[in-house]
């Protein structure tokens, strides 16, 4: 009997709750209102209801049970968006820092606008309404004794919630997860990617590594790290990355003249002009960022010419990774003031790409930027006119123009020696550097040095592979024999090395020294170091040139080279490999032409 009499009692209960959702409006259930003040008087509700909805706009009024009239934003559907209006609003200082979230439950009479229907009138006993007294009878107040007592006159205690309450739990964030479509999955992965909690594909799917950067978010945020984010959670992320991408103005850009199609922050950059190969977007409201988008016609070669080029700009810094591939490269750089992500690729006949620069107070925003850049970039057809060529024939002032190059302390020449890129070059050509490079675009390091012959031998941190190598002569060099030498001249105003042609007119020096050439040539600083060839296109000696004398000015034509076998020597003695070439083999003056500049290289010293 007391079972039947429990069970006849929760049904009953049960009804009632459901006949109270059935008469309850629907804007209780499910619609919320962010109530901002309250006034005791219907005109102070009126002026401040015109005045804030002026400035924000939606406001709405409505009497209260007390009799007090609230001031409302909304309704929005959902707790989540009304609180969500709020967080925003009180950060821009728009909003009292009580303002709260309300469901409406209170609200009565909708007063303001006078012509809006009520919100959700709450069933309750009417209270009587004050009359308004005359204007000439504010003597006649009724006595203090007739007026309700403080207490009934003033408004409910406002409750200011920080958040929504109760959270969800687990459970109830799992099924609330599990409502969420495709597209809705795949933005809070690209959010959590945003952050740098997500470094997999954006496949939608909630998998361990989706589950595992949703740990770290919460973890991260203060949040109990179950890996299941709540619905409010879910707000909190997305709102923070809405405005992260508000703030940088990310947006697809298609420049047509370049054929590129990039997104790019258009909030800190803007475009400038276009000057081969480069589109220019400069810095906006001095945000320390540039964007350079590259669009040239070229081959393989104008690709790998850009890459040794573009690291003697002063928007690359030194240090930083460098990585050329097949048919691509891709060019760091970074110091105390400045950072550079450059990537280029060859393809149908085009050489395009991108460098970003920015400031190193800009690392976790460009962190961000950085893979959408480059997922959303697209080579389109045609390129930018008038293309600078490629770098093997042409200035680099030429080919980047408006831009500031980087220049090293000086240029001398050297010479390949082996098939891992190991350079022979004069001593006087690293002497107080404190960085060596070859052909500008490699960092070497000395490995052997004879300052009494005048020689150092350079070893490229990342070893090469030259298109040819020295073939030394390891006999007498011929009296009287035609040379040809293989220099930069110029240093590095010219990007292919200068061939100059003379004849040996002794083999040892003005004094008898031995193991040095005497030569008939006019070359010039940036020669030295080159490689001299005999007529059979064998090396038979390096060029030092003038003997450094304070007392004594040589002919311009009289200049020096070290003898090929005092190198071989010096080479044999600090474990350094040097080939010969064979007494029977000649190499045609056309073939030297060839495979002269080859083997030649540019070494700069920098400090």
């Amino acid at each position: 009997m007391t079972y039947l009499f429990s069970r006849l009692r929760a049904c009953v209960a049960t009804f009632g709750l459901a006949l109270m959702l059935l008469v309850m409006p629907a804007q209780a259930q499910e619609q919320r209102w962010v109530q901002i003040e309250a006034h005791r008087d219907i005109e102070t509700a009126l002026e401040r209801a015109a005045l804030i909805d002026a400035r924000l706009g939606n406001v709405r009024g409505f009497r209260l049970p007390s009799d007090w009239y609230a001031l409302s934003i909304g309704p929005y559907e959902s707790e989540i968006d009304a609180f969500t209006v709020r967080r925003q609003l009180r950060a821009e200082g728009a909003i009292p820092a009580d303002a709260f979230v309300s469901n409406g439950s209170d609200y009565g009479e909708q007063v303001f606008p006078a012509d809006g229907a009520a919100a959700s009138p709450v069933v309750s006993p009417a209270l009587p309404e004050p009359e308004a007294p005359a204007d000439d009878a504010v003597s006649e107040a009724p006595e203090p004794e007739a007026e309700p007592e403080m207490e009934t006159a003033l408004p409910p205690p406002v409750v200011t919630e920080p958040e929504p309450a109760p959270e969800e739990t687990l459970r109830e964030a799992q099924a609330s997860e599990r409502l969420l479509d495709r597209d809705e999955r795949a933005e809070l992965q690209t959010a959590l990617q945003w952050f740098g909690f997500y470094d997999m594909a954006i496949d939608a799917a909630i998998g361990p590594g989706t589950r595992r950067s949703m740990a770290a978010w919460q973890e991260d945020r203060g949040h109990e790290a179950t890996g299941v984010l709540t619905t409010r959670q879910r707000a909190e992320l997305l709102d923070s990355y809405t405005s992260e991408l508000a703030a940088l103005g990310m947006e697809t850009v298609v420049d047509e003249r370049a054929g590129i199609s990039i997104d790019l922050p258009l909030a800190m950059v803007q475009f400038d002009r276009h000057e081969t190969p480069f589109a220019h977007y400069a810095s906006r409201d001095e945000s320390g960022v540039q964007v350079l988008l590259i669009s040239q016609e070229g081959t393989p070669a104008s690709l790998f010419g850009l890459y040794e080029i573009m690291q003697t700009l002063e928007i690359v810094p030194l240090e930083g990774a460098r990585e050329r591939r097949q048919n691509s490269f891709l060019l760091t750089g970074q110091s105390d003031t400045l950072r550079s992500h450059t990537v280029a690729q060859y393809r149908n006949g085009a050489v395009k790409g991108y460098t970003l620069i920015w400031t190193p107070e800009r690392d976790d925003q460009m962190a961000r930027v950085l893979p959408m850049m480059d997922s959303s970039f697209a080579a389109l057809p045609g390129t930018l006119p008038e293309s600078a060529g490629q770098a093997s024939t042409v200035a680099q002032r030429d080919l980047l123009s408006g831009l500031t190059v980087r220049r090293p302390e000086f240029s001398r020449s050297g010479f390949y020696i082996d098939a891992t890129g190991t350079v022979l070059t004069t001593a006087a050509a690293v002497a107080q550097c404190g960085r060596v490079t070859i052909d500008e675009a490699y960092n070497a390091r000395v490995i052997a040095r004879d300052d009494a012959l005048g020689i150092a031998v350079l070893q490229p941190e990342t070893p090469l592979v030259p298109l040819a190598f020295a073939q030394f002569n390891d006999r007498d060099a011929p009296l009287g024999a035609e040379i040809t030498i293989s220099g930069f001249s110029y240093a590095d105003v010219m990007l292919q090395p200068v061939l100059t042609f003379g004849r040996v007119e002794d083999v040892q020096g003005l004094s008898g020294e031995t193991g040095i050439l005497r030569l008939s040539a006019d070359v010039r600083e940036g020669d030295l170091g080159g490689p001299v060839f005999g007529p059979n296109g064998a090396v038979i000696g390096l060029l030092t040139g003038q003997l450094q004398d304070s007392t004594r000015q040589l002919p311009s034509g009289v200049n020096f080279a070290v003898d090929s076998r005092a190198i071989l020597e010096f080479l044999n003695g600090a474990n350094v490999s040097g080939a010969t070439l064979r007494e029977d083999v000649i190499v045609p003056a056309t073939t030297l032409t060839r495979i002269a500049p080859d083997l030649t290289v540019l070494v700069s010293c920098w400090n």
